[in-house]
């Protein structure tokens, strides 16, 4: 086995202190989800390294503030366009324009998601965690691999610590036979955003390129946009006044590892990986169930058999040669 990868860095490690030092300059990065949340914080520390940075978007108005705002405060390269990761159209029409740029991506943070939400399905059927979560984002990177090629991308997968909660049921991933339910839907979907970086990573490692999962931890966002307090007091995140779990992180924290994760010098070549907390997670174990990563989430056979189950749902095909 190899060994594990470490960092000085920790939980309480800022997206600002992990990139301290770095020089991103002639770098291109895309960050997904990026007009709020870990997303913006992410894109903050990019841009500041130097980093052109595309920040694509469902509301152009919301991303051209948060444009404006980064532009003001770091001097930086900030760019967005419109994306829609429940929309296949959407991100066909994205790729297609951001490829004929001609650009190569070095950095690829698909942080975009969405959490315990009702059931919904796409225009496709598909059950929306998935579809948004995991399939939106496997059409958008697969369309994007000739850019990913020729900048032997670090291609950053934002999982969670929800992966515990479900493996795919490949049988029925979209709840069309079995009752749904908000939190095995999240945590399959997150999964598979594990599964799908050791799936890729195997696609862009001949190239050059990497890709991990990363669990940025527990932080209050947009995220939780559809629970109720008594839900969250319930699970611990806050108190019966309101206070949060003092476990959770704040929102430079939450960015700290995807940070560290697209441009840590000591994860140089090395993908397939869940990381947490600026370090390679350890196996998960019953006495430590808020940490670590299961079995399901790293199962390269899983792996590859939900990229292929992916191609068919998206009808597409791709090839990292």
């Amino acid at each position: 086995m190899a060994e594990r990868i470490v960092s000085k860095f920790g939980m309480r490690s800022t997206a600002a202190e992990v990139i301290e030092g770095i020089d991103l300059h002639g770098k291109t990065a895309i960050v997904t989800g990026a007009t709020s949340g870990l997303g913006i914080e992410t894109a903050r520390a990019l841009v500041g390294a130097g980093a052109e940075v595309f920040i694509p978007a469902r509301n152009p108005e919301k991303a051209a503030g948060v444009v404006a705002e980064l532009r003001e405060k770091t001097g930086g390269d900030v760019q967005t366009m419109t994306l829609d990761l429940s929309d296949f159209a959407s991100i066909r029409r994205f790729t297609d324009e951001f490829l004929a740029l001609g650009k190569p991506v070095h950095i690829l943070i698909n942080n975009a998601a969405i959490m315990a939400c009702p059931l919904a399905r796409t225009p496709e059927g598909f059950e929306s965690q998935f579809a948004t979560n995991h399939l939106g984002h496997f059409l958008f990177t697969g369309r994007l691999a000739p850019a990913l090629i020729a900048g032997k991308a670090r291609v950053v997968s934002l999982s969670s610590i929800g992966h515990r909660l479900s493996p795919v049921h490949f049988d029925d991933i979209h709840f069309e036979t079995r009752k749904y339910d908000k939190w095995q839907a999240y945590g399959q979907a997150k999964t598979a955003n594990a599964l799908f970086a050791v799936g890729l990573n195997a696609r862009l490692a001949p190239h050059g390129g990497t890709a991990n999962a990363v669990h940025p931890g527990g932080i209050m966002t947009g995220l939780q946009q559809h629970l109720t307090t008594e839900e969250m007091t319930a699970m611990g995140w806050i108190d019966t006044e309101g206070k949060l779990n003092p476990l959770f992180k704040t929102v430079e924290q939450g960015a700290a590892t995807s940070v560290w994760a697209a441009v840590a010098p000591e994860l140089e070549g090395h993908g397939g990986l869940y990381l947490e907390d600026c370090n390679q997670a350890e196996p998960a174990i019953p006495e430590k169930p808020y940490s670590g990563v299961h079995a399901h989430a790293s199962d390269p056979e899983a792996a590859e058999r939900l990229w292929v189950e992916s191609e068919t749902m998206v009808g597409e095909t791709f090839s990292f040669t």
